[in-house]
């Protein structure tokens, strides 16, 4: 009996027991992982290099969506989860604050496709088009959006004072990522559940007041 209860204690313990200082890994690390990944594979891609790290060196903030889905037949959809991060008068980026991106569209389209992409944000302007979800109303959201990548010879509005330039790789065939008639929420039980408390996106993009030792590689590749 008494070897019996000396087993379950040492269960209890192997079981429970969490190195000091060791990350837990959840959804929002690991999106924040992939992320940094993202940026990178980017930036090494021939076709986007030289445009995309023009816009990142004087970028007010990034929208980064490790993976953008588009599928559906005649009705279409696009979807994924992306981190918004802004970057101050000094060059520091902020913490990662998470949103959700969808949208959707009529027309002939089958199957799956699959994509990476970056927004990279020029202006004040388009960096509160994207907090306060302007974009699900299309054109009227009165921001200059120009796309790089797959897709860029049909959908780019201009190559020059765009207020967000939007990168992409895919899988196969894609229409390019856009913004257009887009849905940007943030994911307030993400936020929550990477930060602790019940933080808003200006808590963390804006004012700072919140921060995670675990965005370091993504700040780092951003800063490079």
């Amino acid at each position: 009996m008494v070897m019996l209860s000396r087993l379950i204690v040492m269960l209890v313990v192997l079981l429970t027991a969490v190195p000091a200082g060791a990350d837990v890994v959840t959804d929002q690390t690991m999106l924040v992982a992939k992320a940094a990944n993202t940026v990178e594979r980017l930036r090494r891609d021939t076709g986007l290099q030289r445009d995309l790290e023009n816009r990142l060196s004087r970028a007010r903030a990034v929208l980064i969506v490790p993976d953008l889905v588009k599928g559906g037949f005649i009705w279409g959809a696009e979807w994924g989860t992306g981190v918004l991060l802004t970057r101050d008068s000094s060059g520091q980026w902020s913490g990662p604050a998470f949103y959700s991106v969808a949208s959707g569209s009529v027309g002939l389209q089958v199957g799956v496709q699959d994509a990476e992409a970056i927004f990279v944000i020029m202006s004040d302007s388009g960096l509160r088009a994207i907090m306060e979800n302007r974009f699900k109303a299309g054109a009227d959201a009165g921001i200059a959006v120009a796309h790089v990548g797959a897709g860029a010879e049909a959908s780019t509005t201009s190559n020059t004072g765009a207020d967000i330039y939007a990168f992409n790789k895919a899988m196969g065939a894609y229409g390019g990522a856009s913004l257009e008639g887009s849905g940007i929420l943030p994911r307030h039980s993400w936020n929550a559940a990477y930060y602790g408390g019940n933080p808003t996106p200006e808590d963390i993009v804006i004012n700072r007041r919140l921060d995670s030792p675990q965005a370091a590689r993504l700040r780092d590749v951003l800063g490079r």
